[in-house]
C-alpha cells in the first residue's frame, strides 16, 4: 500500500466505506442474481473497489462521469444512493431510469454522473464530445470516463484518443484493466498487452497505477483530474489489478487459472484496506466496525427497498422514449 495522500480519517473513513459498500452490494447483487429476484444482467465489479473508492475522493458534482456496463461501484463513488441504484437494477419506478434502462443504464445527470453505456467502448467518444463541450463552454470541471481493458481494442477508443490528443480536452480515461475480456485473457486479444502505451501514442500522458492499491490511485487520479480542470490536457491512466469474479452475476468462473485467481484475492481491496487502516494507526478497531455495521445497514435497506417498489405500469410504456405522445395516439388510431 503507498503513503497515504489523504491522511485525515474523514476522507480515509469515507473512502472504506465506499470500498465496502460497493463489495457488500456487489455480492448481494450476485446472490440476487442466482437466485432469479433480479432477473436484468449485472456485471460485477469486484476487484475494481480501490479505483471506485479513489474516484468517489476525487470528483465533484461539477466533474462529469461516463461509465460502462461494469458500474455499481462508479455510481456510488459520484453519489447516487444506493436505493435509487438497486431499485434502477431490479426494474422498478424508483429506479434511476424510472426502471426501464437497468444495470446498462445508470445515470444521474444532476450530480455529473452523466451516461452509462452497454457497448463495450461506445462511451469514450460521449466522454470526448463531452469535454469538447465544457472546453468550448469555459465549463470547467473535469469529464473522467471509465472502461476496461477489452475496450481499448474497440475503433471508438482510438477515435476518442487522437480526438483528446489533438484538441487537449479536459479528459482523464479510466482503464479499468482487470486482465479479462469477457472470458477472454488480455494477452490472447492483444498482440501489446502495454495499454498505457496506445495512448502515449496519442500525445496523451498515460501511467500505469497498481489499481488494488486505493493511495496509489487517490495520488494518480488527483493529479489527472487537476490537469484537466486546468485545461492541461488529457490523461489516461491504466489500473491494473484483476477480476475477483465472473463477466456476470450467473456467469460460470472456471476458466480462471486457481492460482491466479487465488493471488489476486489476497489484495482484495476492501480486507487489505482496512488492515492497513488500522496497522497505521489512520482509524481504529472501533472506527472500522462502525463503517462496517453502517455498510451493511445501507446495503439491506437498499435492496429491500428496491424490492418492495412497485413495477413501472403499461401507461409509462412510452414515457421519455418519445418526444410527444404522436407515435402512442397513431396506435390507438389503429
Amino acid at each position: 500500500m503507498s503513503e497515504a495522500t489523504v491522511v485525515d480519517a474523514e476522507s480515509l473513513s469515507r473512502m472504506y466505506s465506499l470500498m465496502l459498500t460497493t463489495a457488500l452490494a456487489d455480492q448481494k447483487s450476485v446472490a440476487e442474481s442466482k437466485a432469479g429476484r433480479l432477473q436484468a444482467a449485472f456485471y460485477p465489479v469486484r476487484g475494481m473497489e480501490a479505483v471506485c473508492a479513489a474516484l468517489g475522493e476525487v470528483l465533484t458534482p461539477r466533474d462529469r462521469l461516463v461509465s460502462t456496463y461494469r458500474n455499481l461501484g462508479d455510481a456510488l463513488a459520484k453519489g447516487t444512493p444506493l436505493r435509487a441504484i438497486m431499485a434502477e437494477m431490479y426494474g422498478r419506478r424508483a429506479g434511476l431510469s424510472r426502471g426501464k434502462g437497468g444495470p446498462m443504464h445508470l445515470q444521474d445527470p444532476a450530480i455529473g454522473f452523466t451516461a452509462t453505456t452497454g457497448i463495450v467502448g461506445s462511451g469514450l467518444p460521449i466522454a470526448a464530445g463531452l469535454a469538447m463541450a465544457a472546453q468550448l463552454d469555459d465549463a470547467g470541471g473535469a469529464t473522467v470516463v471509465t472502461f476496461g481493458d477489452g475496450a481499448t481494442s474497440i475503433g471508438a477508443f482510438h477515435e476518442a484518443m487522437n480526438f483528446a490528443g489533438l484538441w487537449k480536452l479536459p479528459l482523464v480515461f479510466v482503464c479499468q484493466n482487470n486482465q479479462w475480456g469477457e472470458h477472454t485473457p488480455l494477452a490472447s486479444y492483444a498482440a501489446n498487452t502495454d495499454l498505457a502505451a496506445r495512448a502515449a501514442a496519442y500525445s496523451i500522458r498515460a501511467q500505469k497505477v497498481d489499481g488494488f492499491d486505493p493511495m496509489a490511485a487517490h495520488a494518480a487520479l488527483t493529479e489527472a483530474v487537476a490537469r484537466a480542470r486546468a485545461a492541461d490536457g488529457p490523461t489516461f491512466l491504466e489500473f491494473i489489478h484483476y477480476r475477483l469474479t465472473g463477466h456476470t452475476g450467473t456467469a460460470d468462473f472456471s476458466y480462471v487459472p486457481e492460482g491466479e485467481l487465488k493471488s489476486a484475492m489476497e489484495r482484495d481491496p476492501a480486507p487489505t484496506f482496512r488492515a492497513w487502516l488500522i496497522e497505521h494507526g489512520h482509524l481504529t478497531e472501533e472506527q472500522v466496525v462502525r463503517i462496517e455495521t453502517r455498510a451493511r445497514d445501507v446495503v439491506e435497506d437498499a435492496f429491500s427497498y428496491a424490492a418492495a417498489c412497485e413495477l413501472p405500469a403499461t401507461s409509462d410504456l412510452y414515457t421519455d422514449v418519445f418526444a410527444d405522445d404522436t407515435w402512442v395516439r397513431s396506435l390507438h388510431h389503429d
